[in-house]
């Protein structure tokens, strides 16, 4: 939700035209996140006398470049001008305060000079109260966003320490004063025609990358700075650059500092001040900000990653990549040797706490969405091979209810960002109750990577489409593996935890051989082109996949679809089924198969229009006088299943979306990050 991109170039001399395309690719990067609206700042050509330039509009991004050209071309701007020094801010805004609108988009301003501008990701919980404040000083509010009073308290804090005659208030003295007074979570960065050719950029709650290039140092993974010394303010060329996201930063540079929440990132004369801002027991109290030494990390990805490669849309490359992904996923973590040597999995974030989880009272798995969906599909074998009793949370819905946590609990908190606001909030609400937190992310340096006690990376690789695809069966897996590794001390279930092993080795190769699906799935996708609606039942391993298949669905294609648990039919659901709504039914052979042969029969004697996922070569025990659309899938060990089972629904999910004419990658509403609450 929301992106965040800034450029600054430092005794690199840029044109303007360069300038402006470096801020609109890097919000091309960030479009994936969830957008209504964009915008940007660059410097007048007289920084001292004219006001920072700033463009916003409603739309897509291409909507505002053709914007900011056509108002370039109806004024003498040259783009060809030249900048030793300049210091641009961009934004994609997805819309909570106010509807998407030029005068809502960022970057807000503190008024007609521009004197201080900032973009935002977050949500501001007291503006109200600041803007009545403000408004009682004469300000006056053009949007309807929360951010609005940002800028403004920036310049009432500057107005009044010139006034009381402080002529050498810095730009982080500002902030900093202004942030002793939000509340929220946020993400800024502010430019000031004041302090001209700086920036500053802060966060609590919503990720920020600050990435380098082009400096005199030899920097390595793990080397450290401090404001006086990393970037030093030493004349040398270089380019900073200020990212709400790794993908937009990668083709730029592999150079990166995570931005801690409390901290304030002040770059000026190529320099980067690094302070620490905690408001403590004083209320904000700060008399003497201290800097701190970080340490700057080395991105593991490339740009190909972040490509389309072969494919049209991002979803669909996703999709074909699982094999690569889960292959990844599984890299150096599997043990099998042989059949002389046990067979087991190495899960190195875990090993120093695996007896502490061991002795858990009980393990929470704790998520949102296909996160929570895929902690679902991994309960029955984490409960299996562990013998600890696992429960369900919801973030959003453990934090309103306050419900129990235990010291003597595991805290499992599902995340492919790291980032999902509820589910930091509920890891938060976790560490409080003294729980052991542990993540599981497809983001190294997330905020619940940072914050856990221990965890496990997927490494599914960066996965742009909105429509999470390859981070769910990753999450699995690695669930599985930790169901293994919490297990791996038990005689008794040796032989189950060794098949589970080899069906792992050999999973990506089935994944592989589903996906040749792929057209017969799309001649499905044309036969439900014109439905409004879709049920997927399904029950035990596979409850999840009818979840994660109705979710995918409902997001990309815009067709209302509900998973349903089979068990729970006759208990309202079949009072839908008629001879025109599609129902899908999951019966792939485990333990359940003989249960989802008799929802197949009850359906069916209602006249119920089935499509049924089965083993290879069960047609005919699923297929109730031929009547039903079969889509055969291979078989694999019963906890692994699901992630076989969920590939033909996210092609179906796919292709539907493409023949009815909807953005796969960018569905209408979605965000793919959802940092806000």
């Amino acid at each position: 939700m929301c992106g965040i991109f800034a450029y600054l170039n430092y005794n690199v001399t840029r044109e303007r035209r360069y300038i402006l395309e470096v801020l609109f690719n890097g919000l091309r990067r960030l479009e994936y996140r969830g957008y209504d609206s964009a915008g940007i700042s660059i410097d007048s050509s007289n920084q001292t006398s004219d006001p920072p330039l700033v463009f916003r509009q409603e739309g897509n991004i291409e909507s505002l470049v053709k914007s900011v050209y056509h108002d370039v071309a109806a004024t003498d701007l040259n783009l060809e001008e030249s900048f030793s020094v300049h210091a641009g801010i961009s934004h994609t805004r997805w819309a909570t305060h106010g509807e998407p609108a030029p005068k809502n988009s960022h970057p807000q301003s503190s008024g007609a000079g521009n004197d201080f501008l900032v973009v935002h990701n977050g949500i501001i919980t007291n503006y109200e109260v600041l803007k009545e404040t403000l408004l009682r000083h004469g300000f006056t509010f053009e949007s309807e966003t929360d951010t609005e009073v940002i800028p403004k308290l920036a310049k009432f804090i500057f107005d009044k320490a010139n006034e009381e005659g402080d002529q050498s208030v810095t730009f982080s003295q500002v902030v900093l004063e202004v942030i002793r007074h939000l509340e929220g979570a946020y993400a800024l960065t502010f430019k000031s025609r004041h302090y001209p050719n700086e920036l500053i950029a802060c966060k609590r709650g919503s990720p920020l990358l600050l990435g380098v290039k082009g400096l005199e140092e030899k920097a390595s993974s793990g080397s450290s700075f401090s404001d006086a010394k990393f970037p030093s303010s030493n004349g040398q060329p270089k380019e900073l650059f200020l990212s709400s996201d790794a993908n937009a930063l990668v083709e730029h540079t592999k150079k990166v500092l995570v931005i801690e929440d409390g901290e304030v990132v002040h770059i000026k004369d190529g320099g980067v001040s690094i302070y620490k801002f905690d408001k403590g027991k004083n209320g904000g109290t700060l008399s003497r900000p201290a800097s701190v030494q970080r340490a700057l990390s080395i991105l593991e990805m490339e740009v190909e990653q972040i490509n389309k490669g072969k494919y049209e849309h991002y979803m669909q490359k996703e999709i074909h990549e699982q094999p690569e992904s889960l292959t990844t996923t599984m890299r150096g973590r599997l043990i099998r040797a042989g059949s002389c040597k046990a067979k087991t999995v190495l899960l190195g974030g875990l090993k120093d706490h695996l007896k502490t989880i061991r002795r858990s009272r009980r393990i929470v798995f704790v998520g949102c969405g296909t996160s929570y969906n895929a902690a679902l599909a991994a309960r029955s074998i984490v409960e299996e091979l562990s013998g600890i009793p696992v429960t369900m949370e919801i973030a959003s819905d453990l934090v309103d209810r306050q419900g129990p946590i235990y010291r003597e609990d595991t805290a499992v908190f599902v995340s492919q960002s790291g980032e999902t606001a509820d589910t930091l909030l509920a890891l938060e609400y976790a560490l409080e109750n003294g729980a052991l937190c542990v993540g599981i992310t497809n983001t190294v340096g997330s905020a619940i990577a940072r914050h856990t006690h221990c965890g496990v990376h997927i490494n599914a690789g960066c996965e742009i489409g909105v429509a999470s695809t390859k981070a769910y069966t990753s999450q699995i897996v690695v669930m599985a593996m930790l169901a293994l590794a919490i297990g791996a001390d038990t005689l008794s279930n040796q032989a189950r935890r060794e098949s589970i092993i080899d069906g792992l080795f050999y999973l990506p190769r089935k994944v592989k051989a589903v996906l040749k699906l792929d057209e017969e799935m799309k001649d499905l996708a044309k036969l439900l082109i014109a439905e409004q609606s879709l049920l997927v039942f399904g029950r035990g391993y596979n409850y999840a996949s009818a979840l994660e298949g109705a979710l995918k669905v409902k997001e990309v294609a815009l067709m209302h679809s509900e998973g349903i648990l089979a068990g729970e039919m006759k208990h309202g659901p079949l009072a839908l089924v008629d001879e025109n709504l599609p129902i899908v039914v999951i019966a792939t052979r485990d333990s359940c198969f003989s249960k989802q042969q008799s929802v197949i029969q009850q359906l069916h004697a209602r006249k119920g229009r089935l499509i049924v996922m089965c083993t290879e070569g069960d047609k005919a025990s699923v297929s109730v006088g031929g009547s039903s659309r079969v889509i055969e899938v291979p078989q694999v060990v019963d906890c692994l299943q699901p992630v076989i089972n969920v590939v033909p629904l996210q092609l179906l999910a796919y292709h539907l979306t493409v023949l009815r004419g909807y953005n796969v990658d960018q569905p209408r509403n979605l965000a793919k990050s959802v940092t806000t609450q």
